[in-house]
């Protein structure tokens, strides 16, 4: 092909990086505060001996697994493993679940099975309209689990479900995926930061004044 030849597919792509970049600008606006303070609590819950459960549906189920395996496993640092379940991952239970249950069940019964209070419950919808992870949600607190929610645009069930909820503005579903693995890999960031932060410092630059 030769370079005055048009390449199919080049304004798409193009169009889709513009939006892409776009999507980043707001989340750098509005969402880097949350993400930080999410790993810094995250890393008290985990380090104390908690766990994080974590679903999505489709591609957001990936993100949910990878945020799990980068916790189990690791993200940068050497440290040690940390307790994180990818619920979709059960892949028995979810299919018998829904089998014996209703697909809107597959994570609220895994959430009653798997959580106890104090734990995090993490759910990513690119919608924040999935009624299972709504009713997971819904389970968890009252389970008395902390509820994270990483969605598109906001208002949506989901966010209003969670006790806290961070809603990316994109204009495509791809859009809001690409900024969720971003801030699953910001929230893996500001965890290790966290953990690697004397626990006195930590108490300075979340509620001010000195040690």
């Amino acid at each position: 092909m030769s370079e005055s030849s048009p390449q199919p597919g080049l304004d798409a792509a193009r169009l889709h990086c513009r939006s892409l970049e776009e999507a980043l600008g707001r989340f750098r606006e509005n969402g880097l505060d949350r993400i930080a303070d999410w790993g810094g609590r995250l890393a008290d819950v985990l380090g104390g001996g908690g766990r994080l459960l974590a679903a999505g549906n489709g591609g957001s189920a990936a993100q949910a697994q990878h945020l799990t395996a980068e916790l189990v496993g690791r993200y940068r640092r050497e440290r040690r493993a940390y307790s994180a379940i990818a619920l979709h991952a059960e892949t028995s239970s979810v299919t018998a679940i829904g089998n014996d249950y209703g697909f809107d069940h597959v994570y609220a019964r895994q959430v009653t099975a798997h959580g106890r209070p104090g734990d995090v419950l993490m759910l990513l919808s690119t919608s924040g309209r999935s009624s299972n992870l709504v009713a997971a949600a819904v389970t968890a607190r009252q389970a008395g689990l902390r509820v994270w929610a990483l969605t598109g645009r906001g208002p949506n069930p989901l966010a209003e479900a969670a006790h806290e909820a961070l809603c990316v503005e994109a204009d495509t579903t791809a859009n809001v995926q690409e900024t969720h693995l971003v801030a699953v890999h910001l929230l893996c960031e500001c965890f290790d930061t966290a953990l690697a932060t004397p626990l006195a410092r930590r108490a300075v630059l979340t509620h001010g004044g000195t040690p």
